[in-house]
């Protein structure tokens, strides 16, 4: 008679086998117990989830409605401009810029150290063509240069020729082409040499000879456009500066990246005064290996698919304060190719010995090298796209051709596909209000000639009544008739003077944009606005 009686003393844990003896109903229990705690935990997840993410948003929103109250719209503007993460809180780094300005301070760059080179490793040779700038593709051509002193234009008369024809260069050197850290997609842009203009900064001064000493990833491009000039600057005095790079293809070993240089030579030197030749940009492409061991194409050139290309500057004095002179010209060729895929330096046998890169008869040994088969890839139209966009973040609204402009009409500023242009004041504004055009006065020319397109050819001419050398910035009817009208050189004297030499206070914004030309760009836009509104309204 004896009871199944638990003899575990207390506190200790029951033997395993006591579960086996559970009846059926306990262990069905139990069985749903688990089933609806792991389902509660399940939903208690992405609940918790929620309430951190409507608790944050709802931090964010009480922190712009005090910014606001504290700041005022313009100064949230302002805020906003130096708070890159859009946290509503200044970090030192953010607040790098204002430290700058007001301590008159700037730390060191900070450059990469440059890797050194694998002496035994791939090399390949570039070579430099151009023809020299057509002068009487510039405008102060049409009048003999008339006013223009003969040692001005010294250095553009003289330069016909590449400084360096070939050089050689290690594979390795390309590597300043691979994309960073998460830039791995298709159509990624990244920066190989970011701009340093700012609302700060302003420009670049006019009145220099000789580039600086190029640092960290400038080297290469110096190197490389040095073959053209001895005196490239590998950042443009006025924005966008820089180097910028997409990925177009991809495969298992090899990216084809293409890039966007805008950089400019000063082609004078003592006792001449400074003449700056900026082409419109450097374009080009380069297919290397993903470690930057093998280089198989290069090409770097200006192009020249516009009847004009190339900016001219210079001055009539050595100081910042001379007067300067402006002009435009057409450049037919400047270029850098490579020979070929680059090649080992060294070669060994099977045996591991070195082996002479000449075969017998002395004719160097000929390398074959495997197709590339691309597992994605954007057309080079895209991809170019995509760096034009980078440098000019305006652009992400479409310039159309002038003769399809006028039978379009702006898209409303709530379209979904516009909802990423909101955070740019001025480019809801160019979205919301206006559509984008440009052309060449050439063009305009040319259409206003067409006697088969009377319409066109009266706005045509409309615009080219309101031009003036050499570039002019229009605001239109849908008429044609021009309202608003500033020309580039005025816009520059406005974009491009310094904080220092303003009038008021040393820190001033119209609207808080990132930089001059953009505050003074969209104060341009709200003009022309006011100005058309009354023709819009009859």
């Amino acid at each position: 008679m004896a009871a199944d009686v638990d003899k575990t003393p207390a506190g200790e844990p029951k033997d395993d086998h006591d579960e086996d003896r559970a009846t059926p109903s306990s262990r069905r229990a139990r069985s749903r117990f688990k089933q609806l705690s792991s389902l509660f935990l399940i939903a208690a997840v992405p609940l918790f989830g929620f309430c951190i993410k409507y608790y944050q948003d709802t931090q964010l929103v009480k922190r712009h409605e005090a910014g606001l109250k504290a700041l005022g719209a313009d100064g949230l503007f302002f805020f906003s401009s130096l708070d890159t993460d859009h946290d509503l809180y200044l970090s030192p780094e953010e607040f790098k810029p204002i430290a700058e300005k007001l301590t008159g301070v700037a730390p060191p760059p900070e450059f990469e150290e440059e890797i050194p080179h694998d002496p035994n490793g791939e090399t390949l040779t570039l070579h430099a063509k151009m023809q020299p700038l057509l002068l009487e593709s510039m405008t102060k051509s049409k009048d003999g240069f008339l006013g223009v002193s003969h040692s001005s234009l010294s250095g553009l008369r003289s330069w016909k020729h590449p400084a360096v024809p070939s050089s050689t260069f290690y594979a390795s050197q390309f590597k300043v082409f691979l994309p960073p850290s998460g830039k791995s997609a298709l159509g990624d842009t990244w920066w190989i040499i970011p701009s340093e203009l700012n609302i700060f900064t302003g420009y670049l001064p006019n009145n220099r000879y000789h580039p600086p000493t190029p640092r960290g990833k400038e080297v290469l491009i110096h190197s490389l456009l040095s073959m053209f000039h001895p005196r490239p600057f590998v950042k443009s005095r006025f924005a966008p500066q820089g180097a910028v790079a997409c990925i177009r293809a991809a495969s298992d070993f090899y990216y084809d990246i293409v890039f966007r240089i805008h950089a400019e030579f000063q082609l004078n030197d003592v006792p001449g005064f400074p003449f700056w030749f900026t082409p419109g940009q450097f374009a080009g492409n380069i297919i290397l290996s993903k470690d930057a061991s093998h280089v198989r194409e290069f090409h770097l050139y200006v192009p020249n698919d516009k009847s004009l290309n190339v900016d001219m500057e210079w001055l009539y004095g050595a100081s910042e304060s001379s007067n300067m002179e402006v002009d435009i010209g057409y450049l037919p060729q400047m270029e850098l190719r490579a020979e070929g895929p680059s090649t080992p330096s060294v070669i060994y046998d099977e045996q591991g010995n070195m082996i002479d890169s000449r075969g017998e008869g002395g004719e160097p040994i000929q390398f074959v090298f495997e197709e590339i088969v691309w597992s994605a890839e954007l057309s080079r139209e895209e991809a170019s796209g995509h760096l034009e966009v980078t440098m000019y973040p305006f652009k992400k609204v479409p310039y159309l051709p002038f003769s399809e402009a006028f039978s379009k009409t702006p898209k409303n500023g709530n379209n979904k596909e516009y909802e990423q242009l909101e955070h740019s004041p001025v480019l809801a504004l160019l979205n919301q209000s206006f559509i984008s055009s440009w052309s060449l006065v050439k063009e305009l020319e040319d259409l206003q000639g067409d006697k088969k397109n009377l319409d066109l050819s009266k706005k045509a001419r409309l615009h080219l009544e309101e031009y003036t050398f050499p570039v002019e910035m229009m605001v239109a009817l849908p008429n044609g008739t021009v309202v608003h009208h500033i020309n580039a050189n005025n816009f520059l004297d406005q974009t491009s003077m310094k904080p220092e030499e303003e009038e008021g206070p040393a820190i001033s914004f119209s609207a808080g944009f990132e930089d001059p030309s953009t505050s003074t760009y969209i104060r341009f836009l709200q003009e022309g606005l006011e100005k058309a509104r009354p023709y819009l309204e009859s």
